[in-house]
């Protein structure tokens, strides 16, 4: 295929930063075993960063942006995939050292590509994308380390955000008590259509002081805020509890102490969804597609938009101006 295709990119020329529709064609794609035609991408905060001065995400222009696809395979060099197989390609790197998802084609390694789990269609795969397989991994996270809906409440920070949105559905579904967080008070009866069983301000998770300990309130927490979010979390765990963190959109310093862990059992876990191994990658996609799966993951939490109208949404997620999963119809 020798055509241009459209493509979201990327360019910088000093400090100023385009971020525009070009015609691009495979000679344009990097290197990889995998070529496919994309038929949708989503947003997330760090593609907003990308398609900023200074964003920390993009070290080499012109860029292509987008950390998740689906679509279908045209080629491939690798014996796993052939063409006409619908697959997911999220993490890794993904929009971010290599060309990403807001492209009609992409062209990736092989050992990124996750084959689409049956009963799960390509648009669904993006309604959840990174930050939905991050609030997954994030349950499947605190559930290793014991917890179940019987030790009590489980507290979701940022519950509007795509992770938050995401983990309040699946944790609803698996009958926890889910303690949402927001600083949205119009959000709501979203989040109560979710599954929420209490909603808090945001306001609450950031007290003017933050005591070594509070009172035990949680068992169990997904936070992808970090900051003085987490600190205030961590202090207010129940014992033997733990808290599962993905972001820092509250800041990457978390002044606490000690007590949590050493007085009541506490743990802290990470949760990092770009290099998560592919044995556990590939069976979470596949809970995700059956036992995991949100009966709203479409009609609620995602919302979709096209290649045409990406510039301003990546303008207004990283201004807080959007909600749940917003999804990118790339082609047919």
């Amino acid at each position: 295929m020798s055509e241009a295709f459209r493509a979201l990119v990327v360019d910088k020329k000093d400090e100023d930063v385009s971020v525009e529709i070009k015609n691009l064609t495979l000679d344009d794609l990097p290197e990889g075993e995998v070529t496919i035609k994309v038929a949708y991408s989503s947003v997330n905060y760090k593609d907003g960063l990308a398609s900023i001065p200074n964003g920390n995400i993009v070290s080499s222009y012109p860029f292509v942006p987008g950390i998740d696809l689906s679509g279908v395979v045209v080629d491939s060099k690798d014996d796993q995939f052939k063409e006409g197989d619908e697959v997911i390609v999220t993490s890794y790197g993904l929009g971010v050292s290599h060309y990403g998802g807001y492209s009609e084609y992409a062209r990736v390694p092989a050992k990124w590509v996750v084959p689409l789990p049956e009963g799960l269609t390509l648009k669904e795969a993006m309604a959840y994308g990174t930050a939905g397989f991050t609030a997954a991994l994030s349950v499947y996270r605190l559930e290793k380390q014991g917890l179940n809906p019987d030790m009590g409440p489980i507290l979701v920070s940022g519950a509007t955000g795509g992770v938050g949105s995401i983990a309040v559905s699946i944790l609803a579904k698996k009958a926890y008590h889910v303690i949402a967080s927001t600083g949205k008070a119009s959000e709501h009866s979203y989040l109560k259509e979710l599954g929420a069983a209490e909603i808090i301000s945001r306001e609450a998770l950031r007290p003017e002081k933050i005591r070594p300990l509070n009172k035990q309130k949680w068992a169990g927490a997904v936070d992808p805020v970090g900051g003085e979010t987490l600190s205030y979390i961590l202090t207010a765990t129940q014992y033997g509890g733990a808290v599962a963190v993905s972001g820092l959109t509250g800041g990457p310093k978390v002044p606490t102490t000690v007590m949590p862990f050493i007085l009541r059992g506490v743990s802290l876990l990470g949760v990092d969804s770009v290099e998560c191994p592919m044995e556990i990658r590939k069976p979470l996609w596949e809970r995700m597609a059956t036992d995991l799966k949100p009966d709203l993951l479409l009609k609620d939490i995602g919302q979709e938009v096209t290649l045409d109208e990406l510039p301003d949404v990546l303008a207004k997620i990283l201004k807080g101006k959007t909600r749940g999963r917003t999804i990118v119809k790339i082609q047919e």
